[in-house]
């Protein structure tokens, strides 16, 4: 199968970034926080965004969470991804400001439900990566849900994946149903693709 040295060169990356990660010191952690909070501020008000799609953070991600509550206190709306069994992704503006463990473990909003479409109408998709690369190519964790909700847009708003600085690579393995992202966010850059 084509796709399958692919698949077994993004395993091996994957863990490699996760090993990363979980070695990072706090101190980087909390450097990392401040510039990619900037940044995210930054590229939300370029495209001066009024509704934006972003996914809650894991402690070992990049911290999205200053980002989400600079962003709902300057009254933008936000949408918070719930992953369902069929591999789609509902949304919701968690107007219970509550967390629960999702389908997979992960961090997810809870509040009324709004379907896959809900997110059609965003400024801006902030996703989660394991890395990116310089042709826009980002490479997630595995699961495919971005994929799927990206692929499956009619007017797609600009996307950017979040990574540290150091899962921005020249090259990452591609299959056919990544999709790619118009940016990619770290601490220290905004990049455009």
């Amino acid at each position: 199968m084509p796709s399958e040295p692919a698949a077994q060169r993004k395993r091996a990356l994957r863990a490699e970034i996760r090993e990363r990660r979980q070695n990072m010191s706090s101190n980087e952690r909390d450097a990392a926080t401040a510039g990619l909070t900037e940044n995210l501020e930054s590229i939300t008000v370029d495209l001066s965004a009024r509704s934006v799609a972003c996914y809650l953070s894991t402690p070992f991600e990049p911290n999205t969470r200053p980002f989400i509550n600079w962003a709902e206190a300057q009254g933008i709306r936000v949408l918070f991804p719930v992953s369902r069994e069929d591999g789609l992704l509902d949304w919701t503006v968690g107007e219970e400001n509550v967390e629960t463990e999702g389908i997979y473990g992960l961090p997810e909003a809870v509040g009324e439900l709004l379907g896959p479409i809900a997110v059609n109408d965003v400024d801006l998709i902030v996703v989660p990566a394991s890395a990116v690369d310089s042709h826009g190519v980002r490479m997630g964790w595995g699961r495919g849900y971005f994929d799927k909700t990206l692929g499956s847009m009619e007017r797609c708003p600009p996307v950017y994946a979040v990574v540290f600085d150091s899962e921005v690579f020249d090259e990452v393995p591609r299959e056919r149903h990544d999709e790619p992202v118009s940016g990619a966010i770290t601490p220290t850059r905004i990049l455009s693709f």
